[in-house]
């Protein structure tokens, strides 16, 4: 198989907030080609939909996909920041996605936010995996059904022992979607939790910020 280049590589992403950082990583360096980025939605709905239409509409399929983003910390290990990859050995990434900062683990892929220290610790001790998320497991078989080597590079916004401020799942509507209305009488009703939305906001876009980072390395690294 022909090496990959940043041309041939498609990077997935669940929302804009986790996309944004390496949009401007990619940007400012100048390069000829750069890999093309896919928002997806959250959910596994959401995600085998935005990547069967980017495939559909492609005349080449990808040499390379990358499913990215945040993830909610099962190992109490790993603090805040930490990129976690799992990637198919015919990717041949895993030199270069450790040279770039991330470490390899166990991701599993859940169908709802693990907000609570005791959920993220039954998640732990039932699947064994180092960190949660919701998308990447559609997308990784839909690259294996097409014969597309694929990785899964999650970076931690929540760490083990870290409760979200607010439980995102009740404000979701049935396509995945963040309710404001919802959010906005939350915070009404519950002001207290506005510092940890504030706080949580802080780490998101530092975890944002560290995964736009380990991505642009594994890039670059592609292209030379």
């Amino acid at each position: 198989m022909t090496p990959p280049t940043a041309a041939t590589i498609l990077v997935c992403f669940a929302v804009p907030e986790e996309a944004a950082p390496f949009r401007q990583a990619i940007a400012a360096s100048r390069a000829d080609a750069f890999p093309q980025i896919l928002v997806t939605g959250m959910g596994a709905a959401n995600a085998r939909r935005g990547l069967l239409d980017t495939l559909q509409a492609r005349v080449l399929a990808p040499k390379l996909v990358l499913t990215c983003g945040f993830a909610g910390g099962l190992n109490p290990a790993l603090p805040r920041g930490t990129v976690v990859h799992d990637a198919d050995p015919e990717a041949g990434l895993a030199t270069v996605l450790i040279q770039a900062g991330s470490r390899p683990g166990r991701i599993h892929c859940a169908t709802r936010v693990a907000t609570t220290p005791r959920e993220k610790a039954e998640l732990r001790r039932t699947t064994g995996a180092d960190v949660v998320e919701m998308e990447s497991a559609v997308i990784r078989q839909l690259c294996r059904e097409r014969g597309i080597p694929s990785a899964t590079v999650r970076v931690i916004s929540d760490a083990a022992d870290d409760a979200l401020p607010v439980d995102f799942n009740q404000l979701m509507t049935p396509d995945m979607k963040l309710q404001f209305g919802k959010l906005a009488a939350f915070l009404i009703r519950s002001p207290a939790s506005i510092p940890g939305l504030l706080r949580l906001r802080r780490h998101t876009l530092d975890a944002a910020q560290r995964l736009a980072t380990v991505l642009a390395a594994t890039c670059q690294a592609l292209r030379t």
